[in-house]
């Protein structure tokens, strides 16, 4: 009898071992799971995702803003660089949704827009600012981590924004007092633009065969319209 409680008992303590041993593996490896693999990627691409929205929805106002002011070709400009940073903010988001992320929604409140002297004067600010100092600081940041594919379409977005600055680099000047014969020139002289859908390149004039920025043949590009009322 004794003998017989002691092997039942000893039976019951190794099923016990077991089970809390294997539960504990699964908890474990559910925890593992869970974990980021990538939290720096993750923290930058959320906050270019939610800074590319406000992006493109300043754009949008300031391309309203002028057209309401008769500035038809800075409105077209502007109307290509919200298309631009729309492509970049749905490139961010996707790249999160693989890493099992949703971007939390990005409050648009706090945007609007002004005179289209002082749009243009805040968009020139915007927009050195994320070329020479935060798209670095964010490469920076992710690459430890070795996440290909992020690096590649923020140094896409990084590409695309110096054209930005290219294209607006004429307005930096005209924002002052020459700022009605900036308004003369871009009356006198309407643009084709055209925007890549992979990488959000913007420029005047399509490339002969592939995009500069993505390498992805000139099918990836569209002409941005005209914007109207």
């Amino acid at each position: 009898m004794g003998s017989a409680r002691f092997c039942a008992t000893f039976q019951a303590y190794v099923l016990i071992a077991l089970v809390t041993g294997f539960g504990n593996s699964a908890i474990v490896q559910a925890a593992e799971k869970e974990a980021p693999q990538y939290p720096e990627t993750i923290a930058v691409l959320s906050m270019l995702y939610a800074s590319e929205v406000k992006a493109g929805y300043r754009y949008q106002l300031y391309t309203k803003a002028a057209l309401v002011e008769g500035h038809d070709n800075i409105a077209h400009l502007l109307s290509a660089m919200a298309v631009s940073e729309a492509v970049h903010a749905k490139s961010f988001k996707y790249l999160l949704s693989l890493m099992d992320v949703v971007p939390a929604e990005v409050d648009l409140s706090a945007i609007n827009a002004s005179k289209t002297k002082d749009n243009l004067k805040f968009a020139t600010e915007v927009e050195l600012s994320e070329i020479d100092k935060e798209y670095p600081l964010f490469l920076k940041r992710i690459k430890p981590e070795g996440h290909a594919e992020a690096i590649r379409n923020i140094e896409f977005a990084w590409q695309a924004e110096k054209q930005h600055r290219a294209l607006i680099k004429e307005i930096k000047g005209g924002t002052g007092m020459f700022f009605g014969m900036l308004l003369k020139y871009f009356r006198k002289n309407p643009t084709h633009y055209y925007v890549n859908d992979v990488c959000g390149a913007t420029v005047t004039e399509m490339p002969e065969d592939k995009c500069p920025i993505c390498h992805n043949p000139i099918i990836t590009y569209r002409e941005i319209p005209k914007p109207e009322l």
